[in-house]
């Protein structure tokens, strides 16, 4: 079995708060992997390490082989990564912002401009290449922020919260475009928080508090925790106890809000 990355016990600190704690995982080569949390779960902080932009604090880790440690370069240049808050040049169009992360990839000029076409195809950016970048809508933006993570063929895409903020058909779409990405060999680590984007997951994992919480496939994940939906885990993992307690004040509080005693 071919792993595209491989962490253990990894650990992040800043000073006293520990982001990321003593956690486990792996993802196969060419598969999709939901990493599913709360903000402030660590899902971010991990990812930088992953990417080599930050040194853990204590653990081991590899990305395509390389040592998150002392090979943090060569994990740049292999790797896609692609943020939820849009990252391009508003005021370049399409093709221009292509071209831009073109050069800084070192693409030489036949090189981008046979990457540009396939991936303004893949993109469905037909049409607009010479539409400024603030004149795409959200879904549009996010494809042309994955195309250019994608311009140099990288075997490894971080996506992190790709869809937060889009409507539903740009999300459908873009997750079209995910599935084929992995269909040809492409893995992909991907933050999400809609389950049903995570049910398209090959494997998931659940951390809450720096902790993996649940790691495996969404079926398997499913007949472990006895419930129907990964929501329903997500929930019993990181928000049973707060739920509860909203529904302890609504049951046993009568407000003003609700028009109870308190009115």
């Amino acid at each position: 079995m071919n792993i595209a990355v491989e962490i253990n016990g990894l650990t992040k600190k800043f000073r006293e708060h520990v982001a990321v704690d003593d956690i486990s995982f792996h993802v196969r080569t060419g598969e999709i992997f939901g990493f599913l949390g709360p903000n402030g779960s660590g899902k971010s902080t991990t990812i930088r390490m992953l990417c080599g932009i930050l040194t853990p604090t204590s653990g081991s880790g590899k990305v395509l082989g390389y040592d998150i440690y002392s090979q943090s370069e060569q994990i740049k240049q292999n790797i896609g990564y692609m943020s939820q808050k849009f990252s391009l040049y508003e005021e370049l169009t399409v093709r221009e912002n292509l071209e831009f992360y073109a050069g800084i990839y070192g693409l030489n000029a036949s090189e981008a401009k046979e990457r540009m076409e396939e991936l303004i195809e893949l993109a469905s950016l037909k049409g607009r290449e010479n539409f400024q970048a603030r004149m795409l809508s959200g879904g549009w933006k996010q494809r042309l922020a994955l195309g250019c993570a994608l311009l140099h063929r990288p075997p490894l895409l971080f996506l992190d919260e790709p869809t937060a903020g889009v409507d539903p058909v740009s999300r459908r779409i873009f997750w079209e475009i995910i599935r084929y990405l992995s269909k040809s060999g492409i893995t992909v680590l991907v933050t999400t928080h809609y389950m049903d984007e995570a049910e398209l997951c090959d494997s998931i994992g659940f951390i809450h508090n720096g902790k993996i919480r649940a790691f495996g496939r969404p079926a398997d994940l499913k007949d472990e925790y006895g419930q129907k939906t990964l929501e329903d885990i997500f929930i019993s993992i990181v928000g049973e106890d707060e739920l509860h307690q909203v529904r302890d004040i609504f049951e046993n509080n009568k407000t003003s809000v609700s028009g109870g005693e308190g009115a």
